[in-house]
């Protein structure tokens, strides 16, 4: 008579190891899908940072170009206000025309010295 057993002695290591691999799998499935992902996040913490290999002349250009739109931005909404709200939108166009100013007298020093 033939006795039927659960785990046959022959193939319980191989059972083990397909059990085993079929448990790593598994983990690393789950792990995929589950385990949050590592944030790199910047030392300093900051949301925004400007890439690390971009020369001085593009950063001042650039700045240049964002202080005039601030500036014809606050003009135009100076335009649609009235009072002390006006002073206040123009005092910001113009401290803005004012940096933008100091900016380009920047740009035109960098541009004498590659010259010279």
């Amino acid at each position: 008579m033939f006795k039927v057993t659960p785990n046959p002695p022959g193939n319980f290591s191989d059972t083990s190891s397909k059990t085993k691999k079929l448990d790593e799998a598994a983990e690393r499935a789950l792990d995929y899908y589950l385990k949050p992902k590592p944030v790199d996040e910047s030392p300093s913490g900051q949301l925004f940072v400007v890439a690390p290999d971009i020369d001085t002349e593009t950063l001042l250009a650039n700045a240049s170009e964002d202080l005039l739109s601030i500036s014809a931005i606050a003009s135009d909404l100076a335009d649609d206000v009235d009072g002390s709200r006006r002073s206040v939108i123009l005092a910001i166009s113009r401290m803005a025309d004012g940096v933008h100013l100091l900016v380009e007298r920047a740009m035109d020093r960098l541009e004498a010295r590659a010259s010279g």
